[in-house]
């Protein structure tokens, strides 16, 4: 009987990354984080429109560390949770419609890229929109595969719908906190930039980057995951044959009734 085969080295990179230790992962990526949330609240273009914006962080934050000991994320999780509010501390800098990044791209280019694109609108709004989805639905799905078990096809939908979901919920709130507010605190806040369809636009842009990550994401369990078409194929049988609904309230009500006096 031959003995079991060693397991296969992780390739060098991954290696290294796994030689850092967690925490002194994570207490860079905080470090470095509250560098540029400094950076963002030092003489910010709108100071209500950027505490507005942070309160988000803030929620962010008590979740994060309510969870730290509980449920750990992985590297790669904190560290694109990392990238989204980075990119939110630069929009609550400027305020989201007055990022000024055509500035940025001419010095590098000579040209802005409102010019290559063709528009006027300022579209950091929709990067960030976008990132939410791309940078987002990774840590989503980790938390739903490990807190709900899921497998196959949910681990991949699940964190889609999620993305899909609270991308909805954050227009509500937006539209709900700037009609509150009113004035050009509220239009800074909701920066739709006179666009009816801003809401509808941002929530496709995050569902599109929830899609792409969860693309990659099955591309590389397809060509690491051993068992990867077997455990997605399982995912999608049915489990229980029998209807639910009224019939299961009627099964039920009737094995209660015969373990009744």
């Amino acid at each position: 009987m031959h003995p079991a085969a060693p397991p296969a080295p992780a390739p060098h990179g991954l290696a290294r990354l796994l030689a850092i230790p967690r925490a002194r992962f994570v207490a860079a990526l905080l470090a470095c984080f509250l560098a540029v949330a400094a950076w963002a609240a030092v003489a910010p273009t709108d100071r209500k429109d950027w505490a507005l914006e942070n309160g988000l962080v803030l929620l962010a934050f008590l979740a994060l560390a309510a969870t730290a000991r509980r449920l750990p994320l992985s590297r790669l999780s904190y560290f694109l949770i990392f990238l989204f509010l980075c990119l939110h501390e630069v929009g609550s800098h400027y305020t989201y419609s007055l990022v000024p990044y055509d500035g940025w791209v001419r010095a590098l280019t000579g040209r802005t890229l409102s010019e290559r694109l063709g528009t006027e609108r300022n579209h950091y709004d929709r990067l960030v929109h976008f990132s939410y989805g791309l940078l987002l639905a990774y840590p989503v799905r980790e938390v739903v595969l490990r807190v709900g078990g899921l497998r196959g096809f949910w681990g991949y939908f699940l964190p889609l719908d999620v993305t899909m979901s609270t991308s909805m919920i954050y227009e509500l709130i937006e539209w709900g906190a700037a009609a509150g507010i009113g004035g050009d605190l509220g239009v800074a806040y909701l920066g739709s930039q006179g666009d009816p369809w801003d809401a509808q636009k941002d929530m496709a842009l995050a569902s599109l980057g929830a899609a792409c990550a969860m693309a990659v994401t099955a591309l590389v369990n397809w060509r690491w995951q051993r068992d990867f078409a077997r455990e997605f194929v399982e995912s999608l049988r049915v489990k229980l044959a029998a209807p639910r609904g009224e019939e299961s309230l009627a099964r039920r009500l009737a094995d209660g009734r015969a373990e009744g006096p």
